[in-house]
């Protein structure tokens, strides 16, 4: 285990010394599973106490409003992501793998492969695969209004991305089992040392060894999102050995986010019967309505940056080197930013949500994941009438990421 490096609980401070009096002091624990269970007093409490915090749990400074969130989003120079997006600072630490070419880089390095992976999943690809997503959508929905009672997290927040998206990428039918222990394992990989963190590692060996096998060029099938990124190494705009890594990027990035989005929706349209009533009296809000889902439940929580140098936050000096935790869930339901934050509603103007972040590192797989949702909640406005909770809701843990375990729910047809 010693290879993938000794996480530090005492996270950054590098200074050694204490921050700043002025920035208050909250001994709030945003990787405990009571905050799981309910952060949202917490992150109330975040925003409220001013526009930075810091952590003396882990000993980071911490952002929860809307703009101070969003400003350091897009802000890359001076909140870089290649020390990490995690808790481990890869200037003091070695990271349990190695390090992403998106999310965990920064220009002009990251720019050169950003741009590779965007001619892959471009608008016009979406477009040639729109209709064999919805096709997919529309099939997994008739086949659930057939059995009318299911778990919507198994049977089709997992089962419909795992149905489209490693067919489009190009993986073998075999080994897919792997896929969402393995970016589970990285959503957890980005927390502090505590049992989720390690147990996901310890066990990760099985799971690691498929993705690396699987982003090789000869394992990828022709026409894929996978064929086409090795396919820029033929071109000289990465290299043979960034291509696999590019893939694994994909793998990391177009799947967790897309299966808790679609949970996190179809948990909204069974919360909120006016709104799935709204939907299905205008299906071309199905897109809107996802986007809402992931404001409301930010599948990705929270994020971390490190300051590469002394910066001003709200009036408070942040030093060098310093780790700051960016609560994506609780900007998306600042007050002051939004009317009526904890309400769903699929007409609202979601634009500028930090869902999947903002600026240059904003996901990469949100094109695939936008697909997706929509083309699953088209299929609910057109098909089915009502939904309804019917057994006990539970929630899986995860460092990063907020979703469901568990979603019983009956369908009644249209």
């Amino acid at each position: 285990m010693s290879a993938m490096g000794s996480p530090q609980a005492t996270g950054s401070n590098s200074s050694g010394g204490r921050p700043p009096a002025a920035i208050p002091h909250l001994a709030i624990d945003p990787f405990s599973i009571a905050f799981f269970d309910d952060p949202f007093p917490a992150h109330q409490a975040l925003r409220d106490a001013g526009p930075v915090v810091y952590l003396e749990t882990w000993n980071v400074y911490g952002v929860a409003r809307y703009a101070e969130v969003h400003a350091v989003l897009n802000d890359p120079a001076t909140f870089c992501s290649g020390r990490g997006v995690g808790l481990s600072d890869f200037a003091k630490e070695t990271p349990w793998r190695p390090p992403s070419l998106i999310l965990e880089a920064d220009p002009p390095a990251h720019t050169r492969t950003r741009a590779v992976l965007s001619k892959v999943l471009s608008p016009t690809v979406m477009k040639q695969l729109r209709q064999h997503f919805t096709a997919v959508a529309d099939a997994t929905i008739d086949g659930l209004l057939a059995r009318g009672s299911f778990d919507a997290v198994v049977e089709l927040a997992e089962a419909y991305p795992l149905s489209v998206f490693p067919d489009a990428l190009g993986l073998r039918p075999e080994g897919r089992q792997h896929l969402l222990p393995y970016a589970g394992l990285v959503f957890n990989a980005f927390g502090p040392p505590n049992e989720l963190r390690q147990s996901a590692i310890a066990r990760s060996a099985p799971h690691q060894a498929y993705i690396a096998e699987q982003c090789q060029r000869e394992n990828l099938a022709p026409g894929g999102f996978g064929a086409c990124i090795h396919a820029f190494a033929d071109t000289g705009d990465i290299t043979d050995k960034e291509a696999p890594l590019l893939v694994r990027s994909l793998l990391s990035a177009g799947l967790d986010t897309t299966v808790y989005g679609i949970g996190a929706a179809v948990y909204c349209l069974a919360r909120y019967p006016d709104q799935l009533a709204r939907l299905r009296a205008d299906p071309t809000l199905a897109r809107n309505a996802f986007e809402e889902a992931i404001r409301l439940e930010s599948p990705v929580q929270t994020f971390f940056r490190t300051t590469t140098r002394a910066v001003d936050i709200g009036g408070s000096e942040v030093g060098e080197g310093e780790k700051v935790l960016m609560f994506l869930g609780a900007a998306n339901r600042d007050p002051r930013r939004w009317a009526e934050p904890d309400s769903y509603d699929v007409t609202r103007k979601t634009s500028g949500h930090v869902g999947f972040g903002s600026g240059i590192h904003m996901c990469v797989g949100q094109l695939v994941a936008r697909l997706e949702g929509e083309a699953v909640l088209s299929a609910i406005a057109r098909k089915v009438a009502s939904i309804a909770i019917s057994g006990p809701v539970t929630r899986r843990y995860n460092n990063t990421l907020r979703g469901l375990e568990t979603l019983p729910i009956t369908l009644t047809a249209a």
